[in-house]
């Protein structure tokens, strides 16, 4: 096993960022499957009788040339397919379940040692994070490079929306020109970002990120992609950056719905009868996209992070950066996440007045009766691949 560097902390990125427990709204979003303690694997809740399908193979790991069943049936076979649980496992149950396999999975650490030692086959990564320490041979990486492939879960129709920008909605109706004018000047910050990557990167870096700025680096590369391509591989327009997608979302909505029930029954009914309009509004964007708003209500404003300093979040640092924020009369203040209360929690509270999360997130948190808004997307594809080593 590779010895870790601590400056790569940030692993724990994609996990604990996306936490579905919700603080303070009395519900929790549990799954069908959930990975459980010590690598174990889970108790599957839906088998099925094509799970035993083998899969051939001429080496250890996998062919190069073996379609996504193959793969997936091999791994679930030596129940060695691993996920960090905690929200992140929707997509890989919808995954599953296409290919009629058993919906269980190993508890998946915090860093890719497991994948590194071959007690997982099959491993969850983000594009912009773990995918980067798999194959890069950077202080940190484990410089597997094109001795890996990956899954891809857009690619496989199940691919679920990630960050975006939200607020309440009472906020939203009492403070209209502002919720318009932080997209509108967010919007540019990111469009800033993507444009040149390496500058933004290195903006983040400025504001205090933990990331190395070699890793920095190639995170705001991989945003990029996830800001400027849908969940359908089409390229986003200019235009059309942050635009909520209603199909992109409603796929992301029937996923999460399929798979979680939480605790409270009251907050389950409520998740189950959801619709789009309940959680949702782009006439927002539209107007801070049109510039068809007038003096913010409110000028001294905080938006809410998910995690640390980071490329994941480049977009806001560019426009704090740049003073887009200001030059519509914007005062900002970006917190970091990372602490003990969560994004939907501090916008909720009053905390924060703008928070970044991912809309399965701020589903759980409305079906609780948090009154959240989401009124702009800012990712139009999931983030999340499988990874796995091929035979040499």
């Amino acid at each position: 096993m590779r010895k870790r560097f601590k400056e790569f902390g940030a692993l724990l990125t994609a996990v604990m960022m996306v936490c579905f427990t919700v603080s303070g709204c009395g519900s929790t979003a549990t799954s069908s499957a959930t990975g459980s303690t010590s690598g174990s694997e889970t108790a599957s809740s839906a088998k099925s009788s094509s799970a035993t399908e083998s899969t051939s193979s001429s080496g250890k790991y996998f062919d190069k040339d073996a379609t996504v069943k193959e793969v997936l049936t091999k791994a679930s076979e030596e129940g060695k397919i691993g996920n960090w649980g905690g929200g992140n496992e929707y997509e890989l149950l919808a995954l599953l379940s296409k290919y009629g396999l058993k919906t269980s999975f190993l508890s998946q650490g915090y860093d890719m040692d497991g994948f590194d030692d071959d007690s997982i086959l099959l491993a969850s990564v983000m594009t912009y994070n773990e995918k980067g320490l798999v194959k890069n041979s950077y202080p940190g990486g484990y410089g597997y490079g094109d001795k890996v492939k990956t899954i891809d879960f857009n690619q496989e129709g199940v691919g679920m929306l990630e960050d975006n920008i939200f607020c309440t909605k009472d906020f939203a109706k009492a403070n209209p020109n502002t919720v318009k004018a932080f997209i509108s000047a967010s919007l540019k910050g990111w469009k800033d970002a993507c444009a040149d990557p390496e500058a933004a990167a290195e903006t983040v870096y400025k504001y205090g990120s933990s990331v190395s700025s070699q890793h920095q680096s190639y995170m705001a590369k991989e945003v990029k992609k996830l800001v400027e391509t849908d969940i359908n591989g089409n390229a986003v327009s200019d235009d059309k950056l942050g635009y909520i997608n209603d199909d992109a979302m409603q796929q992301t909505l029937d996923i999460f719905r399929k798979y979680v029930k939480l605790d409270d029954s009251s907050a389950n009914d409520a998740l189950q009868k959801m619709a789009l309009d309940d959680f949702r509004d782009n006439s927002y964007w539209e107007g801070a996209t049109s510039g068809d708003f007038g003096t913010p209500e409110k000028s001294d404003v905080t938006i809410q992070l998910k995690w640390l300093p980071q490329a994941q979040f480049m977009g806001y640092y560019v426009a704090l950066d740049k003073g887009y924020y200001k030059d519509l009369g914007l005062n900002v203040t970006i917190t970091p996440g990372g602490g003990d209360i969560g994004e939907t929690t501090a916008v909720y509270t009053g905390q924060a007045d703008f928070g970044t999360t991912w809309p399965a997130t701020l589903i759980s948190a409305d079906a609780s009766g948090m009154g959240l808004l989401e009124v702009a997307q800012i990712y139009q594809r999931s983030g999340l691949q499988m990874v796995y080593k091929i035979n040499q």
